[in-house]
């Protein structure tokens, strides 16, 4: 909650993305207690957007070369403020903060993971929040029709997204939409 209260996200948007990644966890095979842990950490990912500073964060329109730098940092400010908890949870919500942005050919970042390099909470996650945030409103941006984010899906299979998790995404898309539907904006 803290840090949807700084980028005027709605706490549906945590919700979802909470929901989505525990959906597709346990598709991938993951067990309950672990899926569940991710359910509680995924709406960490963007917890370092704290430490952004307002004109970033808030701005309208498309961020400058040296704004999305910025704005690229608030992945290791959250694995900083979560990395020494002894707590389950928030060491899974470390790596979901850090690993989120990670792409599946290595052109994510911050540090250009790979593939399985990236852990599995990273790349469920990635997908959850990618989804929700196409499909919603944002102070920069209108909402994606289903299909251009289809569209968009299909395309970055095996670039950005893992592509074993992209077919279990499509295959169970009425239980991605189920969720949507449950928690509207």
């Amino acid at each position: 909650e803290i840090g949807e209260t700084r980028s005027k996200e709605t706490g549906n948007h945590v919700k979802r993305v909470a929901e989505y990644s525990r959906l597709l966890a346990l598709l991938w095979g993951m067990n309950k207690k672990d899926a569940n842990n991710l359910l509680i950490a995924s709406p960490m990912h963007d917890i370092g957007k704290v430490g952004i500073p307002d004109s970033i964060l808030k701005k309208e329109g498309k961020l400058t070369n040296d704004e999305f730098e910025i704005m690229k940092e608030h992945a290791i400010i959250g694995y900083n403020i979560l990395k020494d908890s002894n707590r389950e949870i928030l060491k899974a919500a470390a790596i979901v903060a850090k690993e989120h942005h990670e792409k599946w050919d290595g052109s994510g970042y911050p540090f250009g993971l790979k593939g399985e390099e990236i852990h599995i909470y990273g790349r469920i996650t990635a997908i959850a929040d990618v989804f929700d945030a196409l499909g919603s409103e944002r102070c920069y941006k209108k909402a994606w029709e289903d299909e251009r984010i289809f569209e968009f899906f299909q395309k970055e299979k095996g670039k950005h997204f893992d592509p074993y998790l992209i077919e279990l995404f499509f295959c169970h898309i009425d239980k991605f939409f189920e969720i949507r539907n449950k928690y509207k904006d």
